[in-house]
């Protein structure tokens, strides 16, 4: 297979990476990829840790004269979040990501590039096979199903793990050191589905398509159409004016994605067919306007199709355009502390049949533990207005600010003497490990950094060529420096 990469510089990071596009790793299918890392650990003679969550810890001791230096845990995910284009024919199981170099950027062909957070894998893999580098002993820890709920971080038990400093590598902004983040959770709400036989005799299908999506942290102050939330208006809508039957309803990928595609099914009398094209037509022209900046390429597309005879029932349908109009979406506040920082938020990401129940899954987050609390409280009360049942799953910290932090003041130092410039210092509204690692290894110092990285959880995932080189050299020089 060609090396699509292969002229690029850092030469072993991009290698290391283009060979991570080639293995398998959507959250909870890693076992490929942390066989993988293990293998790499042995042939390099370094000793590894692979537990039973499928992370691998792989420890290298410092150059000579760094015995007495800290220890240094540089930390990054395997896993990635896999979505693709909609008329795209591709096997996340089986087939190697599709690399394609444009100018600065390295992209794909219509999938997620993984580089959130393969860079950070491929960085620290060329840090520990490098003899040439000045450097603290080293532990580097990659986790296991942090996209789907951070299970990997979960398992890892405290024993296998310590260091003094940790550096996570999983932001994507040169120039921005993040020192705290948002905690979250992911809020399951399952309605038991009541069925009927239709009396209608002409099937129809909605879809609500063309949505950018994004990551549901980073992207969710950017205005964008969240497909699920939208279908629920073009369902409300429709009841209003058409007496229809709802057979079958599904949207999004995963729950930390902004839905970009959600479709339902339903049957209307075929003398009502015009009227129903109307009413779309109609909705088109709404929301192409109201989305004309943030998402320009919406549209509501209408399919006859061979729907199912046997339908929702009149409460079912009811409650679960209710759920979808009332389900909470979007930024819900923001921090009087940090200007512009989304302090708490919620994204309905999947809406799907599962046996008899529909389940609606939403990643809730927050930089302030009782405004998660509050959002849930919310949902809740949506449940028992109308049957649904709530319930919590992956509940994971947030990461609070340190006032005094060494790792910072270097980092904050040495980017000023090599790019001439001032780090920013920064928090996120998005998840990262830290807050368990936290837990897990005691209150050591901590930092993350990245490469400029776009659109992540996108079929639009692209990577800056010369941001990853400069972060690299960053961070080996960071090492060198703390003897």
């Amino acid at each position: 297979m060609e090396k699509v990469l292969r002229n690029l510089k850092p030469q072993r990071v991009f290698e290391h990476f283009e060979a991570l596009t080639r293995i398998p790793r959507e959250s909870g299918n890693e076992k490929a990829v942390s066989d993988y890392l293990a293998k790499f650990a042995k042939d390099n003679h370094l000793d590894v840790i692979q537990d039973e969550a499928m992370n691998v810890i792989i420890k290298k001791s410092g150059s000579s004269g760094y015995e007495k230096s800290p220890v240094v845990i540089l930390q990054g995910h395997m896993d990635m979040v896999c979505v693709k284009r909609d008329d795209l024919a591709f096997d996340f199981e089986k087939d190697p990501i599709p690399l394609v170099v444009e100018g600065d950027f390295i992209r794909t062909k219509g999938t997620t590039l993984g580089a959130d957070n393969g860079i950070a894998v491929a960085m620290a893999m060329s840090i520990l096979e490098d003899q040439t580098l000045e450097h603290p002993p080293l532990v580097a820890l990659f986790t296991s199903a942090e996209e789907t709920g951070m299970d990997g971080v979960v398992g890892l038990k405290s024993e296998n793990i310590s260091g003094d400093i940790l550096i996570n590598i999983d932001s994507e902004e040169e120039g921005t050191l993040l020192s705290s983040c948002a905690g979250g959770v992911n809020n399951i709400v399952t309605y038991t589905i009541g069925n009927c036989e239709s009396k209608k005799n002409h099937g129809m299908q909605v879809i609500v398509q063309g949505l950018l999506g994004g990551h549901s942290g980073m992207e969710i102050n950017k205005n964008r159409g969240n497909a699920i939330k939208i279908l629920g208006r073009v369902l409300r809508e429709m009841d209003e004016k058409l007496d229809y039957e709802l057979a079958f309803i599904s949207g999004g990928e995963k729950m930390n994605a902004i839905a970009k595609r959600a479709e339902a099914w339903i049957r209307i009398d075929k003398a009502d067919a015009e009227q129903f094209q109307n009413i779309i037509e109609e909705l088109n022209e709404i929301f192409k306007n109201e989305f004309i900046l943030s998402d320009p390429s919406i549209e509501i597309v209408i399919k006859q199709g061979d729907v199912s005879q046997v339908v929702y029932d009149k409460k079912t349908k009811k409650d679960l355009i209710r759920i979808l109009r009332l389900m909470p979406y979007g930024v819900q506040t923001m921090s009087s502390s940090i200007k512009g920082l989304v302090e708490s938020s919620t994204n309905i990401g999947v809406l799907e049949i599962v046996e008899d129940k529909v389940k609606f899954t939403s990643s809730v987050r927050s930089s302030v533990r009782t405004l998660k609390h509050e959002i849930n409280d919310r949902i809740k009360a949506i449940c028992e207005l109308t049957g649904a049942e709530m319930s919590l799953v992956a509940d994971y910290p947030e990461w609070e600010y340190k006032v005094e932090s060494k790792i910072r003041d270097l980092m904050i130092d040495v980017y000023r003497e090599m790019f001439g410039k001032e780090l920013k210092v920064d928090a996120i509204h998005a998840g990262l490990e830290c807050g368990f690692l936290k837990e897990k290894i005691g209150d050591i110092d901590m930092i993350s950094l990245g490469p400029n990285l776009y659109d992540v959880h996108t079929p639009n995932e692209h990577l800056s060529i010369s941001s990853t080189e400069r972060v690299y050299h960053f961070l080996c020089e960071v090492l060198k420096q703390l003897k």
